[in-house]
């Protein structure tokens, strides 16, 4: 993928495959541009150059959960703003207490629904279905 294109920039970080792999099929449909890693140390030395629109981040991760992670991104003038979705199987009020201090501007359960994350990337990226 070019990373100098005009599509909207999606960077999801889960170390689920089959959450990547759902990710993957959703963006066939979107015209996005999207980034999947592992894990916050696989997506660090990327997020360090580029400005995505939106920003999934996996809480239970094996290097570091995703809140952690957000909460150093947020310390990164580039990603003070970046809307952040938190998809987690763990779905504890702290945690979208957590979130929602850190500024995430959704929470979503898994399971997800293609529809559910199709929406919101349409929603805060503007990008078109294909």
């Amino acid at each position: 993928m070019d990373i100098s294109s005009n599509k909207p920039l999606v960077v999801v970080v889960d170390d689920s495959a089959a959450v990547r792999d759902f990710f993957d099929k959703v963006a066939e449909s979107l015209n996005i541009e999207l980034r999947l890693f592992v894990s916050a140390a696989d997506a660090l030395p990327f997020l360090e150059t580029a400005q995505p629109e939106l920003l999934f981040l996996d809480i239970i991760m094996p290097d570091k959960d995703g809140l952690t992670f957000l909460q150093e991104l947020r310390h990164d003038s580039r990603h003070e703003q970046t809307p952040t979705i938190v998809i987690s199987s763990k779905d504890y009020a702290q945690d979208r207490i957590a979130a929602k201090e850190l500024g995430v501007v959704e929470f979503v359960a898994k399971p997800m629904s293609t529809k559910t994350i199709s929406n919101l990337i349409v929603q805060f990226t503007g990008a078109m279905a294909r």
